[in-house]
């Protein structure tokens, strides 16, 4: 198939910055709701655009304009707050002011934290603030993300956050150490009754013979939760000699045998071990998990540790394990309602040690977790993708970075699908097929699946339209994507040849546009790290996706790129890329040509009627 190309201009236009990848060291960004992003990386870049307007300044006055420039622009753009409702190490919070506007503003309550949200950009949280659907509602779209500075996320509603299409991250890694630590520190002081030794001693008393306690030594230790931080308690209690076991249903059984450890049963876990260390979410699935059943399931004497959530436990019925001697001794971190009342008879229980929810808390810890939901929080506001986002397409860093240059390649193939449709009962079935030389076990598209969605639907709703609410969003309007992956002989290293999107049983407002089997269909490649246009319907066509794009189809014969250029020149519409493909030589032909301007109607008209041209469109990008 047979085509020819116009070369890219000599001087880019500003549209050619925007899809450079985006460096941290970009001197402007400029962010609109939908997370669009024009970047001057330098002030190298940033002259280029200016430099037409400087033709009467002279070079030695350039680089004062060019600061002056860039300064004007800057202005224009106001900094996103970000609101802080939880102590945020020091550290964290000057990776956050580096970005955008921060209010530290500590124990609101529920009804303040409404009317503040909807000035706020993101919203950073511990584990005190709720994030309720209400403050999701109060957000009015303007919240973007959701910070969990720490590793629970269940005192923030998902549903509610996905729904309202705001991104909610969390910081998974930089507490692990300490929480791990926390657990085997309780775990030993809770075997020797330090806690209570040492009230003892400071009343005046010297209780040797009350105080004798039990070795770790030869023990069983059920681990309940095998994910991090359960993982690194084990490594320590193997360690101190103990036998230890784990139950976790997601857990990996090679990562649990690398450990050294055996994953078992539930019953199994909770009815051999001694010593039960607790690291489950509270979810609704887990909530009072342990109760007056589970308890009587336990070897009598037990003794447990919980350093994950209150809520897992049901606090009344341990206070009857304690006393009826099934559970020897408790030694808890976290509570059902924290801070627990003063006369809790769980804390003031005798064989009980406790402390306040102090997982975390190591100076390490802190300034890690702060530095670690800092940078996830600026990267959202960024647009960037985050691997800790827990409403969202959970990716590696090793894809998001694999599939970073076809993200833009994806959204604009949906912007452009959703375009060509006319009327009608709308769209219900789209088909997206990637072709790959890898096979289907190497090749993750829930990124660019969710990209795609994105796009269709963006462009048809009164929404904001994000990566986390799309998959919803598509669900709700009652649009099925579905996903097919051809082999091809492409190069390996690529991770995808061509993306090619099918929209089935609607009309097209581009003939053209409709393949053989009566869909509309596109098709386009990242080249240079750029978006391609490479298919429309059954014609060939090699065009950059940057600005707006005409999609002509015309009798090919000679002088057709001259006609619609010289209407296009002469209405100061600057043409960035142009290219025509064609079934056989002087049969029907499809022209597309990339614009950085939004021609006119009448300017789109005198192409249209131009003779030899039968139908065109103009889509935005």
């Amino acid at each position: 198939m047979a085509f020819s190309t116009l070369t890219k201009p000599l001087f880019p236009s500003i549209s050619s910055f925007t899809s450079k990848p985006i460096s941290k060291t970009s001197l402007l960004s400029f962010n609109n709701n939908n997370n669009n992003n024009t970047l001057f990386h330098s002030k190298k870049q940033c002259s280029l655009v200016v430099n037409n307007v400087l033709k009467t300044v002279e070079p030695t006055q350039t680089s004062q304009v060019l600061d002056s420039v860039s300064n004007d622009v800057g202005s224009l753009v106001s900094k996103p707050t970000i609101l802080v409702s939880e102590k945020l190490g020091e550290a964290g919070l000057q990776v956050l002011r580096g970005y955008g506007k921060v209010e530290c503003i500590y124990d609101l309550s529920q009804e303040d934290l409404c009317s503040k949200i909807s000035e706020c950009d993101a919203l950073i949280v511990r584990s005190g603030t709720k994030v309720t659907r209400e403050v999701f509602e109060a957000g009015k779209g303007k919240l973007k993300v959701v910070g969990r500075a720490g590793v629970g996320i269940d005192n923030v509603d998902l549903k509610a956050a996905t729904e309202f299409g705001c991104l909610v991250v969390n910081a998974p890694t930089a507490n692990t150490i300490a929480a791990a630590e926390h657990g085997i520190a309780l775990l030993a002081a809770m075997a020797r009754n330090v806690a209570q030794a040492d009230a003892s001693i400071k009343s005046g008393k010297w209780q040797r013979n009350k105080y004798v306690g039990v070795s770790m030594v030869g023990k069983t230790l059920a681990v309940m939760g095998f994910g991090k931080v359960g993982s690194e308690v084990a490594r320590r209690a193997k360690g101190l000699g103990m036998n230890v076991i784990a139950h976790d249903p997601y857990a990996p059984a090679d990562r649990a045998r690398a450990v050294g450890v055996e994953l078992v049963s539930f019953d199994q876990a909770i009815s051999t071990a001694d010593f039960i260390s607790l690291h489950i979410p509270l979810i609704p699935t887990t909530n009072k998990m342990f109760n007056d059943d589970t308890f009587a399931r336990m070897k009598k004497g037990v003794r447990i540790v919980n350093v994950a959530r209150g809520g897992v436990i049901d606090e009344d019925a341990l206070v009857k394990a304690l006393d009826s001697g099934i559970v020897a001794q408790a030694a808890l971190d976290v509570f059902t309602e924290e801070p627990p009342s003063k006369d809790s008879k769980l804390v003031q229980h005798e064989n009980v040690t406790v402390t306040p929810h102090l997982g975390a808390s190591t100076k390490e810890a802190q300034e890690g977790v702060a530095i670690e939901i800092a940078e996830a929080v600026v990267g959202a506001l960024k647009g960037e993708l985050s691997a800790t986002a827990v409403n969202a397409p959970m990716v590696s860093p090793e894809v998001i970075s694999e599939l970073a240059p076809y993200v833009l390649l994806a959204e604009k193939l949906g912007r452009l699908g959703v375009q060509l449709v006319s009327g009608g009962s709308g769209i219900k079935s789209v088909k997206v097929v990637y072709r790959s030389a890898r096979g289907p076990d190497d090749l993750d598209t829930r990124l660019l699946r969710a990209m795609i969605t994105k796009g269709i639907i963006e462009p048809i709703s009164n929404s904001i339209i994000n990566l986390v609410n799309a998959d919803f969003t598509a669900k709700q309007k009652g649009i099925r994507i579905s996903e097919e992956r051809v082999v091809v002989d492409s190069s390996p290293e690529l991770p995808i040849d061509s993306i090619q999107v099918q929209i089935s049983n609607v009309e097209s407002k581009f003939a053209s546009g409709v393949s053989e089997g009566g869909q509309i269909s596109i098709e386009g490649k990242v080249k240079y790290g750029v978006p391609h246009l490479t298919c429309v319907g059954s014609f060939g066509v090699d065009v950059s996706l940057e600005g707006n794009l005409i999609l002509c189809r015309q009798l090919d014969q000679p002088g057709m790129i001259g006609k619609v250029g010289n209407i296009l020149g002469e209405e100061n519409v600057n043409v960035s890329f142009m290219s025509v493909g064609r079934t056989s030589l002087r049969k029907k032909a499809i022209m597309a040509i990339g614009v950085d301007e939004e021609p006119n109607k009448e300017t789109l008209d005198k192409i249209g009627a131009v003779p030899a041209i039968e139908e065109f469109v103009f889509l935005k990008l």
